[in-house]
C-alpha cells in the first residue's frame, strides 16, 4: 500500500523567499504529496501571505491545505476566510487554536480548536476536510495528560477528519498516544509530524520552547559532533529515517514533513524510505 505523505511550508516574508519556495516546491513535487500545507501566523498575521501561497499551490495542480487558527478572531472574520477558500476551490484546512499575538490580551470569540471545527462544520458542512493538531508528548499548556487527551477527543468528535502531530523523536510516545485516544472512541487517522534535522542547536532551542522531548542519547551524540555540519546532517538523516521506518512498520497512516521551506532532507528521507516516488 502506498504511503501517503504531506509537506508543510511557512509563508515567506520577501519576494526572494517566495521565489525560493517555488523552486523548493518544484523539487518536492516529485514525491507526489497528498497535500502541501501552509502555516498561519498568530492572530492571522500572515493571512494574505498564507492565501497567496495557497493559491499558487492550487494553481500548480496540488491539493493545498491552509492552516487556520482561531484565537484572537471573530466568527465574522473566520466566516470571511472560509468563503475565500471555498471560492478558490480549497477543500482542506488544518484547523488550530493558535497562539495569541504578542500584546493581545483577549482570546476573541473562539477559545479552543474544537469550537473552530464546530463552526466550520456549521458554516460549510462537509466541504472541507479538516485536520487538527495532536500532541503525543502532551500539549505544553495541558496540566495533566488526561486533559490533553480529552481536548483532542473533543476536536475529533466536533468533526475533524484526521490529525497531524507535533514533531517528536520517540516513536513510543506516538503509539501510546494513539492507543489512549482509541480508548476514548476516537478513530480518525493520526499522522505523525516529522521534523528533519538540519541544525541541532536551533532544534534544541525550539524543542525546549514547544515541549518536544529530545532523547538524552540523541542530544549527547549531536553535542559530541560539535560544529561538524556534514556529520550532523548524516546523523540526523539516520535518526529521522529510523523513526519513520518504525512508525510506518507500527501502522502510522502516513508522514507529514515539516520542511522549513527546504527540500533536500525531506527528499533524502523519502528516498531512503522508498515512499512518495
Amino acid at each position: 500500500m502506498k504511503t501517503e505523505i504531506s509537506i508543510e511550508f511557512f509563508p515567506p516574508q520577501t519576494s526572494e523567499g517566495v521565489d525560493k519556495l517555488r523552486v523548493v516546491r518544484g523539487k518536492l513535487a516529485v514525491l507526489k504529496p497528498e497535500f502541501f500545507s501552509v502555516t498561519y501566523g498568530a492572530g492571522g498575521s500572515t493571512r494574505e501571505r498564507t492565501f497567496s501561497v495557497i493559491r499558487e499551490i492550487a494553481a500548480e495542480g496540488f491539493n493545498a491545505a491552509p492552516h487556520l487558527s482561531c484565537v484572537g478572531s471573530t466568527r465574522d472574520n473566520i466566516r470571511e476566510i472560509l468563503m475565500e477558500y471555498k471560492a478558490a476551490g480549497i477543500c482542506r484546512i488544518v484547523a488550530l487554536r493558535g497562539d495569541l499575538p504578542s500584546g493581545m490580551a483577549e482570546a476573541g470569540e473562539f477559545r479552543y480548536a474544537n469550537e473552530l471545527v464546530e463552526f466550520i462544520r456549521k458554516e460549510t458542512g462537509d466541504h472541507f476536510r479538516l485536520d487538527v493538531a495532536a500532541y503525543p508528548e502532551w500539549h505544553p499548556q495541558a496540566r495533566f495528560p488526561r486533559d490533553d487527551l480529552a481536548a483532542f477527543a473533543r476536536k475529533a468528535k466536533a468533526g475533524a477528519n484526521s490529525a497531524i502531530t507535533q514533531y517528536f523523536y520517540n516513536a513510543d510516545a506516538y503509539f501510546h498516544f494513539v492507543d489512549e485516544v482509541r480508548k476514548l472512541g476516537v478513530e480518525i487517522p493520526i499522522i505523525p509530524g516529522i521534523m528533519p534535522i538540519a541544525n541541532f542547536s536551533k532544534l534544541a532551542r525550539f524543542s525546549d520552547h514547544c515541549g518536544t522531548e529530545l532523547p538524552r542519547w540523541m542530544r549527547r551524540k549531536f553535542e559530541g559532533l560539535s560544529d561538524d555540519t556534514e556529520a550532523i546532517r548524516a546523523f540526523g538523516l539516520d535518526v529521522v529515517t529510523a523513526l519513520c521506518e518504525r512508525l510506518l512498520a507500527g501502522g502510522a497512516p502516513g508522514l507529514h514533513f515539516y520542511s522549513m521551506n527546504q527540500s533536500a532532507l525531506t527528499l533524502e528521507i523519502c528516498r531512503r524510505l522508498n515512499v512518495g516516488q
